[in-house]
């Protein structure tokens, strides 16, 4: 990791070298925030709504920024990430607690990037989902096989993928060219029916995720050894810059999957990830489903790598315990490799994990809210401003909010 002499080194090379080796944590966080969960969700809110629900992305990405922002904040001001801090400050009972929910939102989490890159390969090269399943898997763990060769090879290779994926809708949307007025009516806030609540939860789910909640804090920790608390502030304020460029791009690619299923899927009654392939290279081109069909690979082996990465910051961090990777691996992709085997419908499942994230959220948010607050922890003149915690303690209410209401309306059926 680069230290206060290197960061002297870096400044004295120009100021394009020193910001460049800055950059990286906010984009692989950035690269859960467009994994196949999201593709599910945007794609089935687009076909079934058009573009009602874009305003539920956008809340949902702004949202996102403040939180991935205080999380990096904290990795950089106290030196360590969320579930350490949360075993040093709560006690042991809550700790374990936490611990338990973050392993299976880890594998809702792993549920969702393996059972998208099955359908990838499915979709491109007819492969089987079990066996897609399989070598998705086994791609995404080659690639976390890179943090052993150093942090930066590691954030290359997913800022990569974020690249495919990227280029991926921008070729989409100029391509299709989504209805104007309708993109604009869609970010006037609305909802019609326990369906579209399901969705928006589900929408919030597949953008605000827990596990990298966790992950920011620890990317950040010991990435640049500040010399002094003005150095400290410096680094943070640049993770302003980071976080808003990553999270933008997941904002704008989470939106363009909605608009474009909008544009072409909607009132067909298709709202599937193989009916939105079928569609753009049916109704489209060719290059239209080949361009999708490659970000959804992207998609899911790069956030199937950056959530095992997560998976062991998690434990290390809640009960200073660690597994082997391979078997952590083992453990979070049974349950996707169970549903590909029997033939449970992939894109539902997809649909249905998110929501068990979103379920996942004030677990991780309330705690990081909470101990960013705290001056005792974060330090003086670290811990957040007031209006940031009111502001942070809002959002969290209205996630928590929303998932009551829905259980309210599943179990009732009101």
């Amino acid at each position: 990791m680069p230290t206060a002499s290197d960061l002297e080194l870096l400044r004295s090379k120009g100021r394009f070298r020193y910001f460049l080796a800055l950059f990286g944590a906010a984009f692989v966080a950035a690269v859960a925030y467009v994994d196949p969960g999201n593709f599910a969700t945007n794609v089935a809110a687009g076909a079934e709504y058009g573009y009602m629900l874009l305003w539920t992305v956008l809340a949902a990405n702004l949202m996102a920024m403040l939180i991935q922002f205080l999380s990096a904040k904290m990795g950089i001001a106290t030196g360590k990430n969320l579930p350490q801090l949360c075993r040093e400050h709560f006690p042991r009972r809550v700790t374990w607690g936490l611990w338990v929910q973050a392993e299976i939102i880890a594998m809702a989490t792993d549920l969702a990037e393996i059972v998208g890159a099955a359908i990838a390969l499915n979709l491109l090269f007819g492969t089987p989902l079990f066996v897609g399943g399989l070598i998705g898997s086994a791609i995404a763990f080659v690639l976390l096989a890179l943090r052993n060769r150093g942090y930066r090879r590691f954030e290359t290779a997913i800022i990569g993928l974020l690249g495919i994926i990227l280029a991926g809708f921008l070729y989409e949307a100029f391509k299709i060219g989504p209805d104007a007025s309708g993109v604009m009516g869609g970010f006037v806030p609305q909802l019609q029916g326990t369906d579209s609540l399901l969705l928006a939860v589900g929408i919030i789910g597949a953008t605000v995720m827990p596990h990298v909640i966790y992950l920011h804090s620890a990317l950040t920790q010991d990435r640049i050894q500040p010399r002094d608390d003005k150095e400290r502030h410096s680094l943070i304020d640049f993770q302003k810059i980071d976080v808003g460029l990553a999270m933008g791009i997941a904002g704008f690619i989470n939106m363009s999957m909605l608009a474009i299923a909008a544009a072409v899927l909607g009132g067909t009654g298709i709202d599937s990830i193989e009916g939105a392939f079928d569609g753009l290279k049916d109704l489209v081109s060719p290059a239209a489903g080949l361009a999708f069909g490659l970000a959804l690979l992207a998609s899911g082996i790069a956030a199937s790598s950056v959530g095992t990465f997560a998976g062991q910051v998690v434990m290390q961090g809640f009960i200073n315990r660690m597994i082997p990777l391979f078997l952590r691996r083992a453990i979070t992709m049974a349950p996707a490799l169970i549903i590909l085997a029997i033939g449970l419908d992939p894109t539902r499942s997809l649909v249905i994990s998110q929501v068990v994230l979103s379920f996942g959220i004030p677990f991780a948010l309330v705690p990081l809210i909470m101990l960013t607050a705290r001056q005792d922890v974060m330090g003086k003149g670290f811990e957040n401003h007031r209006v940031t915690t009111v502001l942070a303690s809002i959002f969290a209410a209205i996630i928590i909010a929303l998932n009551l209401f829905l259980l309210f309306q599943t179990f009732t059926g009101a």
